[in-house]
């Protein structure tokens, strides 16, 4: 194994953390953009639904990759999976800022499931962003056993958002 110079990503985790979490929670005080926007935003939801779907796929890819000790490929899909979660970033915020929040229609049971994933999923989105961004840079500052400890925790948890996002995505669409 070769010498890897150990970087202090501190002030980015923190900083990208606050800055993500505070941002999403400001959109939705925002009031709806009553402008033009020159195309259907109601698209930006399922965009949202296939970057998370995304996001999962690399992120199995990734655990099976390092279940099989190819830490080459295991970065290359933990890489891709950082893409395809920031695309889905993007197109987030955008969709959130020029449009008010939908609201689930469903009655009955139904309801009771969509608010308890919606609601653990927005609570664990939250989580990941600082363990996602913690559990790279160990890895990348080749911190094997420090970034084994909380791949373990950090894996199970963005696998879950990444596939609830899509869960809520379908379960919310026929109101858009």
């Amino acid at each position: 194994m070769t010498d890897v110079k150990q970087r202090n990503y501190t002030p980015w985790i923190v900083g990208l953390s606050i800055a993500v979490n505070v941002l999403v929670v400001i959109l939705f005080f925002l009031p709806e953009y009553s402008g033009d926007v020159g195309f259907d935003i109601t698209l930006l939801p399922l965009l949202n639904a296939v970057f998370n779907s995304f996001t999962f796929v690399f992120l199995v890819a990734a655990l099976i990759f390092i279940k099989q000790k190819n830490i080459k490929l295991h970065k290359r899909f933990i890489f891709a999976a950082f893409t395809t979660t920031a695309l889905f970033l993007v197109s987030y915020v955008t969709y959130h800022g020029l449009s008010e929040s939908t609201s689930f229609g469903g009655d009955g049971i139904i309801r009771s499931i969509y608010f308890f994933i919606l609601i653990s999923h927005i609570i664990l989105a939250a989580a990941i962003v600082p363990l996602a961004l913690i559990t790279v840079t160990r890895g990348l500052n080749m911190q094997v056993a420090k970034h084994r400890k909380i791949a373990r925790w950090t894996m199970p948890i963005w696998l879950y958002v990444s596939l609830t996002g899509v869960v809520v995505y379908l379960m919310i669409s026929p109101y858009y």
